[in-house]
């Protein structure tokens, strides 16, 4: 019997035991895995897509610019000193549309209800014969006003001088302009406007992109860091060396064979793959506007700064001085001017070495500095070799 019970408690030892161990063991397993959660977690939200912080060479817009004429409006349109292009370009479109204008009875034409524009636009890549595209309308004569107008047929043209969209259709300004003989209201800029879907394509760029046995991304941001950790994620990814860095702006990706009659599909795959991009450190500071961007990897060596204000004010007492007893003198204001000179009590801060940019920030806020301030104190700090990082004024 006492066998038997030996026997019994070394079982239920072994079994507590072990489910005291796979408890140990599963509490740490979800701790690494959280911690790894976590980890992945911080890394990806810094991370961007290689489609946000590159482009594909030989995909891009193209510029188109035409000269136009819009009519329809109240009134607002160019005046007569500026309306030698606008009647020149009514005179040969009558003329296309088979009414001749006497020559001799050109210069008396006077429109007030229409004016000359300059029609620009965007061709995007891949756009195909039929597409729309939106299209934008500046004034370029004196008009005042160009709501109400319609956009007649312009064609408009890249800069090799072809003709790649016609536009034509409603102008829309978003705004307006009301008032009477004293006083008007005006919302938003008025001799601007666009035609949404207003420009038709009638020729495509060609581009063979389905037997493209290479591609090349240029980053947006040249940096060496960042071209690295990009061909890095693309080889990681389809586990294949066909991405190679090839400067700080450029990655080459070799189509893998398997892929060549797919393109389209290899480079949907590849650009959602994230990337965590790395910047240089950098301060830029605007002094028209007093604003400070200061970048996360900014440093400064260990440093003291001393920060003092001067304030000086200004202000305007008159006195009245009345004249004399039966005097015909009249009343008098002399002026007098009160001049107070306060100046601020200097605190020295050190800073001490690879402050990162959360305490310098702290440290200057806590003596006070305004962004004003912030951008002298920068600056000595550079002009001292303490500071880690470009200082760019713009």
């Amino acid at each position: 019997m006492s066998q038997i019970c030996a026997f019994a408690g070394r079982n239920l030892e072994r079994d507590v035991g072990g489910n005291i161990m796979r408890k140990f063991k599963s509490k740490w397993k979800f701790i690494l895995i959280l911690l790894i959660a976590i980890f992945l977690h911080i890394n990806l939200s810094e991370a961007a897509r290689i489609k946000d912080i590159t482009s594909l060479q030989g995909v891009r817009e193209n510029q188109l610019i035409g000269y136009g004429i819009v009519i329809g409006l109240a009134g607002t349109g160019d005046s007569s000193t500026n309306i030698f292009f606008s009647i020149q370009t009514i005179a040969s479109m009558l003329k296309k549309l088979g009414l001749t204008v006497p020559a001799n009875e050109i210069d008396g034409l006077k429109f007030k209800n229409m004016a000359t524009v300059m029609v620009t636009a965007n061709l995007p890549p891949f756009a195909r014969s039929g597409s729309r595209i939106d299209v934008l309308i500046s004034s370029l004569g004196d008009a005042k006003s160009l709501q109400g107008g319609t956009l007649l047929l312009t064609p408009i043209k890249a800069a090799n001088g072809e003709v790649y969209a016609v536009a034509q259709g409603p102008v829309s300004i978003g705004g307006f302009e009301a008032g009477g003989a004293d006083k008007g209201v005006q919302k938003n800029h008025l001799t601007v406007g666009r035609v949404v879907s207003g420009a038709l394509i009638e020729k495509e760029i060609p581009f063979d992109f389905e037997n493209k046995k290479s591609l090349r991304l240029a980053l947006n941001q040249p940096d060496f860091t960042t071209a690295n950790r990009v061909a890095d994620a693309i080889n990681s990814f389809f586990k294949n060396n066909i991405a190679f860095a090839k400067d700080a702006g450029t990655i080459d990706v070799l189509v893998p064979d398997k892929l060549k009659k797919s393109v389209v599909k290899f480079v949907a795959s590849m650009e959602i793959l994230e990337v965590s991009p790395d910047t240089a450190a950098r301060i830029i500071i605007d002094e028209r506007t007093g604003t400070i961007v200061v970048g996360e990897n900014v440093r400064i060596s260990k440093i003291a700064v001393s920060h003092g204000s001067l304030t000086i004010k200004i202000t305007e007492e008159p006195i009245v001085e009345q004249p004399k007893p039966l005097s015909k003198g009249e009343t008098k204001i002399v002026p007098r001017t009160r001049i107070t000179v306060e100046e601020g009590e200097d605190r020295l801060l050190v800073l001490p070495k690879g402050t990162n940019l959360g305490e310098v920030v702290t440290a200057l806020n806590a003596i006070g500095v305004s962004p004003r301030d912030l951008i002298a104190i920068l600056q000595a700090i550079k002009a001292a070799g303490a500071l880690q990082g470009k200082l760019i004024l713009i």
